[in-house]
């Protein structure tokens, strides 16, 4: 018998399947779909002070084994997560929820995790600094580890619950600025966020997307996620999550042994509403033709 179950920031697991934000709305519109409770839990929608439309659209590209997407957070702002999407929520999900935060300034990162870190469901609250698609925001904090340093001690200054911070890939030393997350209290790290990418229209001869450039996620960016989960784990002695073309129990061990605790699935969500399932079940198969008997036993096990 495998034990599947991990514990990430002091908070137990039943597994490291973690849906990551973006790719999962707010988790109810999965339930119609399968019992979501068979996850580890879910990163819910990257959320912001003031309700946002996004981009405009297009707003999706593929591409050769992932895709680009430029959404640009849209979301319905704080106020409406908290009176609408999580009590709908709480009807078909009993585990504590990952509540995905975004902002434009420390002070609305502060504000909006201040405001969730009251909220009964949420377990972890993960800070995004890394998001590629949207301007004078986002991943500007997360590309420089003095910015990065200043959001997280704002951020653990007004809360209580764990606090996770989501860092870009587009940076040349990732390692830094997990170092200085951990400096400035941060309870643990998710990477990667999406690679900067770009398709033009070979008929129109302009950017298939709106936005010109977006995130690439998929397969095509696996070996860069798990290098640099790979780098943060001997730079950091907080837990990391991995994430970054995840599609498969074998890219979760695999995860794990490069240095996660837990893993996020992000665009294959997008390919197969039931990924996340399939990955559960498939993981103690895998697990047993590994001959690994515990999935905590492994993490970072092959440094």
């Amino acid at each position: 018998m495998v034990n599947t179950s991990v514990t990430l920031c002091g908070i137990p697991m039943d597994n490291p399947v973690i849906p990551a934000s973006g790719t999962f709305g707010f988790g109810y519109e999965f339930a119609d779909w399968y019992d979501i409770n068979i996850l580890g839990t879910f990163s819910f929608k990257g959320t912001t002070r003031e309700p946002r439309y996004g981009n405009p659209t297009p707003r999706i590209a593929e591409a050769p084994s992932g895709m680009l997407n430029a959404v640009g957070l849209q979301n319905p702002g704080i106020d409406a997560v908290i009176s609408e999407e999580l009590p709908k929520l709480r009807k078909v999900f009993r585990k504590p929820v990952m509540a995905n935060i975004s902002g434009f300034s420390e002070e609305e990162y502060a504000y909006n995790c201040a405001r969730i870190d009251k909220e009964e469901q949420v377990g972890w609250i993960e800070v995004n600094i890394s998001c590629p698609n949207v301007h004078n925001g986002g991943m500007s904090f997360g590309t420089d580890p003095a910015s990065a340093l200043a959001v997280t001690k704002a951020v653990k200054a007004v809360t209580t619950k764990p606090v996770i911070m989501k860092l870009s890939p587009n940076v040349t030393d990732i390692a830094s600025v997990a170092k200085a997350c951990e400096e400035g209290g941060a309870d643990g790290v998710s990477l990667i966020n999406t690679l900067m990418g770009l398709r033009l229209d070979l008929k129109r001869r302009r950017p298939i997307l709106a936005n010109v450039t977006g995130g690439l996620s998929g397969p095509a960016v696996f070996p860069v996620a798990l290098r640099m989960v790979w780098q943060v784990y001997e730079a950091v002695s907080i837990p990391v999550i991995g994430l970054g073309g995840v599609s498969s129990a074998e890219d979760v061990i695999e995860m794990m042994l490069a240095g996660a605790t837990a893993v996020q699935v992000g665009a294959a969500n997008l390919v197969d509403p039931y990924a996340c399932k399939t990955i559960i079940e498939d993981l103690p198969k895998v697990m047993e033709k590994l001959n690994i008997r515990s999935l905590e036993e492994i993490i970072g096990g092959a440094h």
